[in-house]
């Protein structure tokens, strides 16, 4: 098994939160195809696996800095496509191709910085969220404590 043997095993569990989850996203800031990007530099970890009692799921997202900047790529590609720019929670929109390019160039006005921190907290904040469903989902399907001892073993 991989380095972490845990998410190994609760795959088919992932498979089926991100189907119910999806209506969550659905209603957040992010389109599907940014969830992916977000998803895909989130790295779930479990903190105290030795308790199960006291463990818990944790997100890691110290990865998804890096990939903020193709939000706005994404962004950008869908309003291209006739999908319009989609409005934020916050109510900002997202920029056109040519705020996607001044923001590559490094030029233009200061919104990608304060937008990238909103961007990184709504982030954080949902795949917590997923995270905090994972394991209310593990535990009712009583895997919890073999979850928690692989973890522990690594």
């Amino acid at each position: 098994m991989s380095e972490n043997a845990w998410t190994d095993r609760i795959v088919g569990e992932r498979m089926s939160l991100d189907q119910e989850f999806s209506s969550r996203v659905q209603s957040s800031r992010f389109s599907s195809q940014e969830w992916n990007l977000i998803m895909t530099a989130t790295e779930f970890e479990i903190e105290r696996p030795e308790t199960p009692d006291d463990a818990r799921i944790v997100a890691n997202t110290d990865n998804v800095e890096s990939i903020l900047p193709e939000l706005e790529n994404v962004r950008s590609q869908m309003g291209a496509m006739g999908a319009g720019g989609q409005s934020g929670a916050d109510g900002s929109s997202s920029g056109g191709v040519v705020d996607s390019i001044k923001s590559a160039l490094g030029v233009g006005g200061g919104s990608s910085g304060g937008s990238y921190d909103a961007e990184r907290e709504a982030a954080e904040t949902l795949t917590q969220e997923y995270a905090d469903q994972l394991q209310s989902r593990l535990e009712s399907n009583n895997r919890w404590q073999s979850v928690c001892d692989a973890a522990a073993e690594n």
